[in-house]
């Protein structure tokens, strides 16, 4: 029976048992497909990466990530969390200022900083984010996340945005709103086929201030990819930037830091940085980054 090791992390956070968990096996390269999902499945973490040798120029791994239900092509927490791993293991030279990571997507660059006891954080280069359509049924959509069409925030659109997986986004006028949402799959479903859209991850969120730094209180709900609720969604924070700054809710300067806070009303807080480049109005640059600490690891028999 084969034996695989595994190290599981928790990202977008330096406390153990808080920001969102992975697990990464680091010598996957005699695991197929099939075993890949079955083993994610039985980890039973919102994503499992799977490292192999790499396989195109330029790049120093390839890596598949997998839900408990389906493989994704990129996805932020696990490709930070990954890249930690491997700082970990001694497989990325210490002070190197960056490496690339081949994933579903294609080569994918993730800048490191270092601290005085290894990798410190690190920043994903995210693909240039697509605004996908709005949806104008604000009724419908406030009943499929079970909130009051009043706590839609007007001045924000409900819309559909992407740098690899498409979110919907959906605004909403205070942190209380986000905390008592909950989706209502049928609803939510019967709201986008009326956009000829098939159901997609829901991203909620409030820029309502508090006392924190954070840009925003968010949470993501993805029924439709195995997790009904995500701590903390790397991939789905790149194109919220994006969103936030094309809709002016943002300056162009205060969209170089953004703080996303997600999964507190998870009980498990995530820290998601967030960091646009534009120039003359045109974005030219969209990095995801964050922090890991590596809380255990273990043997799976496959």
């Amino acid at each position: 029976m084969p034996v695989l090791q595994y190290v599981h992390l928790d990202v977008f956070t330096n406390q153990p048992f808080t920001g969102n968990q992975l697990a990464v096996f680091l010598d996957a390269a005699e695991i197929d497909a099939q075993r890949m999902q079955r083993i994610a499945n039985e980890m039973a973490f919102p994503e499992t990466t799977f490292v192999l040798p790499f396989e195109t120029s330029g790049t120093d791994a390839r890596v598949r990530i997998f839900t408990p239900s389906r493989e994704l092509p990129m996805a932020g927490h696990p490709t930070i969390g990954t890249t930690f791993a491997l700082a970990e293991a001694g497989r990325l030279r210490a002070g190197a200022n960056e490496t690339v990571l081949g994933l579903g997507i294609g080569p994918t660059t993730v800048g490191l900083e270092w601290g005085q006891r290894g990798l410190r954080f690190a920043w994903m280069t995210q693909p240039l984010p697509e605004m996908g359509p709005v949806v104008n049924d604000t009724v419908t959509a406030a009943k499929a996340l079970g909130v009051r069409p009043g706590d839609l925030a007007g001045n924000l659109p409900v819309q559909v945005a992407s740098s690899g997986i498409p979110f919907l986004y959906v605004p909403l006028n205070s942190r209380a709103a986000v905390d008592a949402a909950a989706v209502d799959r049928a609803t939510l479903c019967a709201l986008l086929r009326a956009v000829n859209l098939d159901e997609l991850p829901v991203f909620v969120f409030s820029p309502e201030p508090a006392d924190d730094d954070a840009t925003v209180y968010s949470r993501m709900f993805a029924p439709v990819l195995g997790i009904p609720e995500d701590s903390a969604t790397g991939g789905a924070s790149g194109p919220l930037g994006a969103y936030l700054l094309q809709h002016n809710a943002v300056s162009a300067d205060t969209a170089s830091r953004l703080v996303s806070l997600q999964g507190v009303r998870m009980g498990r807080p995530s820290r998601i940085y967030i960091a646009l480049s534009s120039s003359a109005g045109v974005l030219e640059k969209v990095r995801v980054g964050g922090e890991a600490v590596l809380v255990g690891n273990g043997t799976v028999f496959a």
